[in-house]
């Protein structure tokens, strides 16, 4: 995988967990506060499509995986 995909899988997966954290009808219910960790996500997100610029992209690059060599964008 490429850090494009890491970049949505890790994203995807974190806002469903704190969904399910925050959200009173889940019974992994914890606190209505983990719908912050959804809005942080979503906002880097956000701004990541804007400005192309991403901290979880620096350490995965730092980490090793492989960019994208050709993306529909070029």
């Amino acid at each position: 995988m490429t850090v494009q995909r890491y970049i949505h899988v890790i994203a995807g997966f974190f806002i469903l967990f704190s969904l399910a954290l925050g959200v009173e009808g889940s019974p992994l219910f914890f606190s209505k506060w983990a719908l912050a960790f959804t809005a942080f996500v979503g906002l880097n997100l956000f701004q990541f499509g804007f400005s192309n610029v991403c901290p979880l992209g620096f350490i995965l690059k730092k980490m090793g995986v492989p960019e994208d060599k050709i993306s529909c964008a070029s």
